[in-house]
Protein backbone atom coordinates (compact mmCIF):
# COMPACT_ATOMS: atom_id res chain seq x y z
CA UNK A 1 0.00 0.00 0.00
CA UNK A 2 1.31 3.99 -0.68
CA UNK A 3 0.80 5.19 2.63
CA UNK A 4 1.37 8.92 3.65
CA UNK A 5 1.14 10.05 6.87
CA UNK A 6 -0.67 14.06 7.29
CA UNK A 7 -1.14 15.46 10.94
CA UNK A 8 -2.90 19.05 10.74
CA UNK A 9 -1.84 21.71 13.68
CA UNK A 10 -4.30 23.71 15.67
CA UNK A 11 -4.81 26.33 13.48
CA UNK A 12 -5.28 24.09 10.61
CA UNK A 13 -8.75 22.71 12.24
CA UNK A 14 -8.91 26.34 14.37
CA UNK A 15 -12.89 26.33 12.70
CA UNK A 16 -15.39 24.73 11.50
CA UNK A 17 -14.33 26.39 7.72
CA UNK A 18 -10.85 25.60 8.27
CA UNK A 19 -11.55 21.97 9.09
CA UNK A 20 -14.13 21.59 5.88
CA UNK A 21 -10.45 23.16 3.75
CA UNK A 22 -8.51 20.59 5.45
CA UNK A 23 -11.16 17.82 4.45
CA UNK A 24 -10.44 19.19 0.77
CA UNK A 25 -6.78 18.15 1.05
CA UNK A 26 -7.64 15.14 2.80
CA UNK A 27 -9.26 14.06 -0.73
CA UNK A 28 -6.80 15.40 -2.84
CA UNK A 29 -4.49 12.33 -1.61
CA UNK A 30 -6.96 10.18 -1.40
CA UNK A 31 -7.88 11.05 -4.98
CA UNK A 32 -3.88 10.27 -5.92
CA UNK A 33 -4.27 6.25 -4.54
CA UNK A 34 -2.59 7.17 -1.37
CA UNK A 35 -4.07 5.18 1.55
CA UNK A 36 -4.21 8.46 4.17
CA UNK A 37 -3.74 8.18 7.79
CA UNK A 38 -4.64 12.16 9.50
CA UNK A 39 -3.30 12.73 12.41
CA UNK A 40 -4.60 15.63 14.24
CA UNK A 41 -4.20 19.00 17.07
CA UNK A 42 -7.35 19.95 19.16
CA UNK A 43 -8.45 22.99 17.71
CA UNK A 44 -6.59 26.07 18.23
CA UNK A 45 -6.84 27.54 21.91
CA UNK A 46 -9.11 24.40 22.99
CA UNK A 47 -6.04 23.17 25.17
CA UNK A 48 -5.59 26.17 26.42
CA UNK A 49 -9.00 26.32 27.71
CA UNK A 50 -9.04 23.23 28.87
CA UNK A 51 -6.07 23.57 31.16
CA UNK A 52 -7.12 26.63 32.11
CA UNK A 53 -10.39 24.28 34.32
CA UNK A 54 -7.71 22.62 36.03
CA UNK A 55 -5.94 25.51 37.45
CA UNK A 56 -9.93 26.60 38.61
CA UNK A 57 -10.76 23.71 40.05
CA UNK A 58 -8.33 22.66 42.29
CA UNK A 59 -4.76 23.92 43.71
CA UNK A 60 -3.00 20.67 42.71
CA UNK A 61 -4.97 18.99 39.84
CA UNK A 62 -3.32 14.87 39.35
CA UNK A 63 -0.96 14.97 36.07
CA UNK A 64 -2.70 11.86 35.64
CA UNK A 65 -6.52 13.51 35.19
CA UNK A 66 -5.51 16.61 33.62
CA UNK A 67 -4.01 14.11 30.57
CA UNK A 68 -7.37 13.03 30.76
CA UNK A 69 -9.44 16.00 30.18
CA UNK A 70 -6.44 17.59 27.44
CA UNK A 71 -6.90 14.63 25.25
CA UNK A 72 -10.37 15.37 24.51
CA UNK A 73 -9.48 18.28 22.38
CA UNK A 74 -8.04 16.20 19.52
CA UNK A 75 -11.04 13.79 20.43
CA UNK A 76 -13.27 16.70 19.28
CA UNK A 77 -11.26 17.56 16.22
CA UNK A 78 -11.04 13.64 15.05
CA UNK A 79 -15.11 13.46 15.24
CA UNK A 80 -15.79 16.66 13.19
CA UNK A 81 -13.00 15.51 10.29
CA UNK A 82 -14.59 11.81 10.35
CA UNK A 83 -18.09 13.18 10.11
CA UNK A 84 -17.20 15.95 7.15
CA UNK A 85 -15.69 13.13 5.16
CA UNK A 86 -18.71 10.73 6.23
CA UNK A 87 -20.65 13.51 4.73
CA UNK A 88 -18.60 13.76 1.61
CA UNK A 89 -19.38 10.06 0.86
CA UNK A 90 -16.20 9.16 1.92
CA UNK A 91 -15.47 5.88 4.22
CA UNK A 92 -13.76 7.65 8.12
CA UNK A 93 -13.77 7.13 11.12
CA UNK A 94 -12.14 8.76 14.05
CA UNK A 95 -9.50 6.27 16.41
CA UNK A 96 -8.62 7.58 19.92
CA UNK A 97 -5.47 6.59 21.26
CA UNK A 98 -6.97 3.30 23.07
CA UNK A 99 -8.36 2.26 20.24
CA UNK A 100 -5.01 1.51 18.16
CA UNK A 101 -3.29 1.61 20.49
CA UNK A 102 -0.44 3.98 20.95
CA UNK A 103 1.82 2.78 23.87
CA UNK A 104 3.72 5.23 25.71
CA UNK A 105 5.91 5.59 28.62
CA UNK A 106 7.25 8.03 31.62
CA UNK A 107 5.85 10.50 33.08
CA UNK A 108 1.91 11.94 32.56
CA UNK A 109 2.26 15.11 30.39
CA UNK A 110 5.54 14.22 29.10
CA UNK A 111 5.55 10.38 27.95
CA UNK A 112 6.99 9.68 24.77
CA UNK A 113 5.43 6.97 21.79
CA UNK A 114 7.44 3.38 21.88
CA UNK A 115 5.12 1.40 19.91
CA UNK A 116 1.86 1.84 17.91
CA UNK A 117 -0.11 -1.14 17.06
CA UNK A 118 -0.65 -1.43 13.12
CA UNK A 119 -3.05 -4.06 12.74
CA UNK A 120 -6.50 -2.46 13.44
CA UNK A 121 -5.35 0.54 11.42
CA UNK A 122 -4.10 -1.90 8.37
CA UNK A 123 -7.20 -3.54 8.35
CA UNK A 124 -9.07 -0.26 7.78
CA UNK A 125 -7.14 1.02 5.29
CA UNK A 126 -7.43 -1.86 3.22
CA UNK A 127 -10.82 -1.76 3.40
CA UNK A 128 -10.85 2.03 1.87
CA UNK A 129 -11.07 3.60 5.20
CA UNK A 130 -9.19 7.16 6.44
CA UNK A 131 -8.28 6.78 9.89
CA UNK A 132 -8.06 9.90 11.52
CA UNK A 133 -6.23 9.62 14.85
CA UNK A 134 -6.00 11.81 17.83
CA UNK A 135 -2.68 13.36 18.24
CA UNK A 136 -1.21 13.89 21.39
CA UNK A 137 -2.17 10.88 23.51
CA UNK A 138 -1.71 7.61 24.57
CA UNK A 139 -1.99 5.10 26.55
CA UNK A 140 0.56 3.50 29.03
CA UNK A 141 1.24 -0.22 31.08
CA UNK A 142 -1.27 1.33 33.83
CA UNK A 143 -3.59 1.62 30.70
CA UNK A 144 -4.23 4.99 31.49
CA UNK A 145 -5.02 8.01 29.52
CA UNK A 146 -0.94 9.59 28.69
CA UNK A 147 -0.81 13.03 27.29
CA UNK A 148 2.81 13.97 25.23
CA UNK A 149 4.95 17.52 25.61
CA UNK A 150 2.85 20.40 24.12
CA UNK A 151 2.76 20.06 20.16
CA UNK A 152 3.27 16.40 20.38
CA UNK A 153 0.60 15.80 17.53
CA UNK A 154 3.94 15.79 15.81
CA UNK A 155 5.55 13.52 17.62
CA UNK A 156 2.19 10.75 17.31
CA UNK A 157 2.30 11.86 13.25
CA UNK A 158 5.97 10.69 13.12
CA UNK A 159 6.13 7.50 14.92
CA UNK A 160 2.44 6.49 13.12
CA UNK A 161 4.81 7.42 9.96
CA UNK A 162 7.45 4.66 11.05
CA UNK A 163 5.60 2.58 12.44
CA UNK A 164 2.92 2.47 9.10
CA UNK A 165 6.42 2.40 7.24
CA UNK A 166 4.73 5.38 5.27
CA UNK A 167 6.27 6.85 2.60
CA UNK A 168 6.00 10.21 3.44
CA UNK A 169 5.07 12.46 6.32
CA UNK A 170 3.62 16.09 5.90
CA UNK A 171 2.71 18.47 8.68
CA UNK A 172 0.19 21.13 8.07
CA UNK A 173 0.41 24.55 9.99
CA UNK A 174 -0.20 27.86 9.39
CA UNK A 175 3.03 28.92 7.90
CA UNK A 176 4.35 27.55 4.52
CA UNK A 177 7.37 26.31 6.07
CA UNK A 178 10.62 27.14 7.86
CA UNK A 179 12.30 30.11 7.07
CA UNK A 180 15.66 31.43 7.82
CA UNK A 181 14.02 33.45 10.59
CA UNK A 182 10.60 34.75 11.77
CA UNK A 183 9.35 36.31 8.87
CA UNK A 184 7.52 38.86 11.62
CA UNK A 185 10.77 39.95 13.35
CA UNK A 186 12.97 39.80 9.38
CA UNK A 187 10.44 40.59 6.61
CA UNK A 188 13.58 39.77 4.01
CA UNK A 189 13.38 35.86 5.94
CA UNK A 190 13.49 33.07 3.23
CA UNK A 191 12.09 30.08 3.38
CA UNK A 192 14.31 26.69 2.81
CA UNK A 193 13.82 24.37 0.89
CA UNK A 194 15.76 21.44 2.67
CA UNK A 195 17.51 21.37 5.90
CA UNK A 196 18.89 18.73 8.08
CA UNK A 197 17.45 17.21 11.16
CA UNK A 198 20.40 18.47 12.94
CA UNK A 199 19.65 21.97 12.07
CA UNK A 200 16.15 22.56 12.43
CA UNK A 201 16.77 20.68 15.91
CA UNK A 202 19.00 23.04 16.85
CA UNK A 203 16.55 26.09 15.57
CA UNK A 204 13.09 24.45 17.25
CA UNK A 205 15.19 24.51 21.19
CA UNK A 206 16.52 27.95 20.07
CA UNK A 207 13.08 29.45 19.68
CA UNK A 208 12.04 28.17 15.84
CA UNK A 209 8.04 27.37 17.10
CA UNK A 210 7.54 25.27 13.81
CA UNK A 211 8.02 21.68 15.29
CA UNK A 212 8.68 20.89 18.78
CA UNK A 213 12.03 19.48 19.44
CA UNK A 214 11.43 15.96 20.55
CA UNK A 215 9.47 15.14 17.81
CA UNK A 216 12.20 16.19 15.55
CA UNK A 217 14.58 13.94 17.34
CA UNK A 218 12.13 11.15 16.91
CA UNK A 219 12.64 11.80 13.11
CA UNK A 220 16.00 11.97 13.44
CA UNK A 221 16.66 8.83 15.02
CA UNK A 222 13.90 6.89 12.88
CA UNK A 223 15.21 8.53 9.61
CA UNK A 224 11.86 9.95 8.55
CA UNK A 225 11.74 12.17 6.05
CA UNK A 226 9.30 15.09 7.29
CA UNK A 227 7.77 18.06 4.85
CA UNK A 228 6.17 21.25 6.63
CA UNK A 229 3.34 22.96 4.67
CA UNK A 230 0.50 25.23 4.90
CA UNK A 231 -2.91 24.19 4.68
CA UNK A 232 -4.12 27.67 3.74
CA UNK A 233 -1.73 28.26 0.92
CA UNK A 234 -1.07 25.37 -1.70
CA UNK A 235 3.04 25.78 -2.19
CA UNK A 236 6.01 23.69 -1.72
CA UNK A 237 7.01 23.89 2.02
CA UNK A 238 10.48 22.74 3.82
CA UNK A 239 11.64 18.89 3.64
CA UNK A 240 13.55 17.75 6.88
CA UNK A 241 16.10 14.93 6.03
CA UNK A 242 19.41 13.56 6.32
CA UNK A 243 21.91 16.46 6.34
CA UNK A 244 24.33 14.53 3.71
CA UNK A 245 21.05 15.48 1.31
CA UNK A 246 21.42 18.72 1.09
CA UNK A 247 23.69 20.93 -0.88
CA UNK A 248 24.09 24.70 0.24
CA UNK A 249 26.22 27.31 -0.28
CA UNK A 250 25.35 29.23 2.85
CA UNK A 251 27.18 28.01 6.45
CA UNK A 252 24.84 29.04 8.15
CA UNK A 253 20.97 28.57 7.35
CA UNK A 254 18.75 29.85 10.09
CA UNK A 255 18.69 32.57 12.96
CA UNK A 256 16.75 31.43 16.09
CA UNK A 257 15.82 33.71 19.19
CA UNK A 258 13.87 33.75 22.44
CA UNK A 259 12.48 36.21 24.46
CA UNK A 260 11.46 33.77 27.83
CA UNK A 261 15.04 34.26 29.42
CA UNK A 262 16.56 35.19 32.67
CA UNK A 263 19.70 35.73 33.61
CA UNK A 264 20.92 34.86 37.58
CA UNK A 265 24.58 35.67 38.35
CA UNK A 266 25.96 34.92 41.76
CA UNK A 267 28.94 37.08 42.83
CA UNK A 268 32.15 35.89 44.87
CA UNK A 269 31.40 32.12 45.83
CA UNK A 270 33.66 30.29 47.48
CA UNK A 271 35.61 28.25 44.83
CA UNK A 272 35.65 24.56 45.68
CA UNK A 273 35.57 21.26 43.97
CA UNK A 274 31.49 20.81 43.78
CA UNK A 275 30.36 24.65 44.27
CA UNK A 276 28.55 24.06 40.31
CA UNK A 277 26.92 21.11 41.22
CA UNK A 278 25.36 22.41 44.49
CA UNK A 279 24.07 25.12 42.75
CA UNK A 280 22.56 22.88 39.72
CA UNK A 281 21.30 19.90 41.69
CA UNK A 282 18.28 21.81 43.71
CA UNK A 283 17.54 23.18 40.40
CA UNK A 284 17.43 19.89 38.37
CA UNK A 285 15.63 18.51 41.53
CA UNK A 286 12.56 21.02 41.14
CA UNK A 287 12.74 20.54 36.89
CA UNK A 288 14.34 23.71 36.41
CA UNK A 289 16.10 24.17 32.92
CA UNK A 290 19.41 25.68 32.86
CA UNK A 291 20.36 26.87 29.66
CA UNK A 292 23.71 29.11 29.17
CA UNK A 293 26.36 29.10 31.85
CA UNK A 294 29.45 30.96 32.55
CA UNK A 295 31.89 30.53 35.03
CA UNK A 296 34.91 33.13 35.42
CA UNK A 297 37.55 32.43 38.00
CA UNK A 298 38.84 35.25 40.47
CA UNK A 299 42.66 35.97 39.72
CA UNK A 300 43.75 34.70 42.93
CA UNK A 301 41.93 31.61 42.19
CA UNK A 302 39.37 31.66 45.90
CA UNK A 303 36.41 33.58 44.24
CA UNK A 304 34.18 32.85 41.28
CA UNK A 305 31.47 34.01 39.81
CA UNK A 306 28.49 32.17 37.75
CA UNK A 307 26.31 33.13 35.25
CA UNK A 308 23.12 31.14 34.23
CA UNK A 309 20.11 31.72 32.30
CA UNK A 310 16.68 29.95 32.63
CA UNK A 311 12.97 30.52 31.20
CA UNK A 312 11.75 33.26 32.99
CA UNK A 313 9.03 31.23 33.96
CA UNK A 314 10.84 29.66 36.68
CA UNK A 315 12.64 33.09 37.36
CA UNK A 316 10.39 32.80 41.14
CA UNK A 317 11.41 29.14 41.67
CA UNK A 318 15.09 29.67 40.56
CA UNK A 319 15.28 32.75 42.91
CA UNK A 320 13.88 30.46 45.77
CA UNK A 321 16.04 27.44 45.70
CA UNK A 322 18.67 29.88 45.46
CA UNK A 323 18.35 31.47 48.37
CA UNK A 324 17.05 28.41 50.72
CA UNK A 325 20.10 26.69 49.27
CA UNK A 326 22.63 26.76 52.43
CA UNK A 327 25.31 24.68 50.41
CA UNK A 328 26.38 27.34 48.64
CA UNK A 329 28.19 31.10 49.95
CA UNK A 330 28.39 34.42 47.63
CA UNK A 331 28.46 37.78 48.13
CA UNK A 332 25.71 39.47 45.52
CA UNK A 333 23.01 38.02 43.55
CA UNK A 334 21.92 39.91 40.19
CA UNK A 335 19.08 38.83 38.22
CA UNK A 336 18.00 40.49 35.03
CA UNK A 337 14.64 40.03 33.14
CA UNK A 338 15.63 42.25 30.34
CA UNK A 339 18.01 39.69 28.15
CA UNK A 340 17.44 37.45 25.40
CA UNK A 341 18.90 34.44 23.00
CA UNK A 342 20.06 34.84 19.53
CA UNK A 343 21.59 31.52 17.52
CA UNK A 344 22.91 31.20 14.34
CA UNK A 345 23.01 27.44 13.39
CA UNK A 346 24.06 25.26 10.20
CA UNK A 347 26.09 22.42 9.66
CA UNK A 348 28.46 24.46 7.85
CA UNK A 349 30.24 25.48 10.73
CA UNK A 350 31.94 21.93 11.28
CA UNK A 351 34.11 22.53 8.49
CA UNK A 352 34.02 26.62 7.80
CA UNK A 353 36.97 28.71 10.29
CA UNK A 354 35.62 32.44 11.18
CA UNK A 355 32.15 31.99 11.63
CA UNK A 356 32.59 33.18 15.06
CA UNK A 357 34.59 36.05 14.24
CA UNK A 358 31.77 37.15 11.70
CA UNK A 359 29.22 36.95 14.33
CA UNK A 360 31.07 39.09 16.98
CA UNK A 361 32.32 42.02 14.34
CA UNK A 362 28.99 42.44 12.99
CA UNK A 363 27.24 43.06 16.27
CA UNK A 364 29.99 45.00 17.61
CA UNK A 365 29.89 47.27 14.80
CA UNK A 366 26.46 47.89 15.96
CA UNK A 367 27.26 48.74 19.01
CA UNK A 368 25.31 45.39 20.75
CA UNK A 369 27.16 44.33 23.71
CA UNK A 370 27.18 40.74 24.32
CA UNK A 371 26.75 39.06 27.76
CA UNK A 372 27.22 35.44 27.46
CA UNK A 373 28.35 32.75 24.92
CA UNK A 374 27.12 29.37 24.38
CA UNK A 375 28.38 27.29 21.27
CA UNK A 376 27.92 23.99 20.05
CA UNK A 377 28.91 22.04 16.65
CA UNK A 378 26.39 23.78 14.64
CA UNK A 379 25.24 26.71 16.84
CA UNK A 380 26.57 29.78 18.22
CA UNK A 381 23.94 31.82 20.95
CA UNK A 382 24.63 34.69 22.19
CA UNK A 383 22.70 37.05 25.02
CA UNK A 384 22.07 40.41 24.76
CA UNK A 385 19.99 43.03 25.96
CA UNK A 386 16.45 42.49 24.78
CA UNK A 387 16.27 46.23 23.37
CA UNK A 388 18.69 44.82 20.97
CA UNK A 389 17.11 41.41 19.92
CA UNK A 390 15.47 42.71 16.35
CA UNK A 391 18.76 44.62 15.94
CA UNK A 392 20.74 41.40 16.26
CA UNK A 393 18.95 39.56 14.40
CA UNK A 394 18.68 41.66 11.18
CA UNK A 395 22.37 42.13 11.38
CA UNK A 396 22.85 38.58 11.70
CA UNK A 397 20.66 37.35 8.83
CA UNK A 398 22.47 40.30 6.44
CA UNK A 399 25.77 39.41 7.91
CA UNK A 400 25.33 35.68 6.99
CA UNK A 401 23.89 36.86 3.49
CA UNK A 402 20.57 34.99 4.31
CA UNK A 403 18.56 37.22 2.62
CA UNK A 404 19.90 36.73 -0.37
CA UNK A 405 18.61 32.90 -0.30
Amino acid sequence: MKIIVIKFGGTSVGSLDRIKKVTKIIISYVKRKYRVIVITSAMSGVTNELLSKTRKIAKEFSNSEKDVILSTGEQIACALIAGKLNDLGYVSRSWLSWQIPIMTEGKYSSSRIVSVYKNKVLNYLKKGGIPIIAGFQGINSDNRLTTLERGGSDATAIMCARFFRARECIIYTDVEGVYTTDPRMVKSAKKIKKISYEEMLEMASLGAKVMQPASIQDARLNRINVKVKSSFKNKNGTLITKKNKISSNNVIRGISFTKNDAKFTLIGIKDRPGVAASIFKPLYQNSVNVDMVVQNISGLGKETDLTFTINIDDLSKTHKLIIKNKLIKYKKLIIDKNVSKVSVIGVGMVTTPGVTYRMFKALAEKKINIEVISTSEIKISVLVNKKNLKKSVETLHKEFKLDNL
